[in-house]
């Protein structure tokens, strides 16, 4: 049997520094994520005081943001400096937790619609776990107050959901000024009035309920996210396709570049 080397085998220029391309873009949105993340911890004082995290029992944004932006800065790196050393290594390793966050991806994706009252249970319990929170972390407490607002909705199924936060609870105990009120984000705002009136929800819950409508918003936040979701399917399937589009387009030239690399290195005799 006769063997050939063929001499024309090389790692490709282009899949090489177009990957390293695709990665410093990854690299430089997680420098970004993190920096923000910890930029905003800084203004909260966690950094200089690190037990703040454990006296907070709701969910804090920033560790989201710091977690999506460490993932994406070792990526990046990892993509980077594999591909401009041609380290199989870290290509592996690249490679490897893309295809591992796409599965998890795609599984949470199935279930979730397989198992939707579970799901609703459980985004119901998280909101009103937060809602507690809400006077704990300012970043918490402009999320929430953001989701109310851009959907129109007051509380997770309704606006006495507020009732849990002990600012907000009609206890006759309670010495707050909020009592038995909701948040400024609760409130039908006037388009007319430029500047926003962050007391417009002071006392609401006193008021009949059938007089509730006229200065807030009645609907739960739960109920209004599951009538968005049919109305914007295809935006959600969208932005669903092209994340899964781009991490396969990754995943292929990592792929071929380390194929590339190893044919160099074995010499290819055929």
């Amino acid at each position: 049997m006769h063997y050939y080397r063929y001499s024309s085998a090389e790692v490709s220029c282009w899949y090489k520094y177009l990957l390293f391309s695709y990665n410093i873009i990854f690299w430089l949105a997680g420098v970004a994520f993190l920096g923000a993340g910890l930029w905003a911890w800084s203004e909260k004082g966690v950094l200089s005081d690190i037990s703040q995290m454990t006296r907070l029992h709701g969910f804090d944004p920033v560790i989201l943001i710091l977690f999506v932006g460490g993932i994406m800065f070792i990526l990046g790196f990892a993509g980077c400096v594999g591909a401009l050393r041609e380290n199989i290594c870290l290509l592996k390793f690249f490679c490897g937790t893309i295809v591992l966050i796409f599965i998890l991806e795609l599984a949470a994706a199935v279930l979730a619609f397989l198992f939707q009252d579970w799901v609703r249970d459980r985004v119901e319990t998280f909101f009103k776990n937060n809602i507690k929170s809400y006077r704990d972390d300012i970043d918490l407490q402009n999320l929430i107050d953001s989701l109310q607002k851009m959907n129109n909705c007051c509380g997770a199924q309704e606006p006495n959901d507020w009732n849990l936060n002990i600012y907000f609870n009609c206890s006759s105990t309670s010495k707050s000024r909020e009592r038995c009120g909701v948040p400024f984000s609760c409130c039908i705002q006037d388009p007319a009035q430029k500047v926003v009136n962050t007391q417009c929800g002071y006392d609401v819950r006193n008021l009949p309920v059938s007089a509730w409508g006229e200065r807030i918003y009645t609907r739960g936040c739960i109920p209004a996210l599951e009538a968005w979701l049919p109305r914007n399917i295809y935006i959600v399937a969208g932005i669903f396709v092209a994340i899964s589009l781009l991490q396969i387009f990754g995943i292929f030239l990592a792929r071929t570049l380390i194929c590339d690399i190893e044919a160099v290195k074995a010499g290819y005799h055929f």
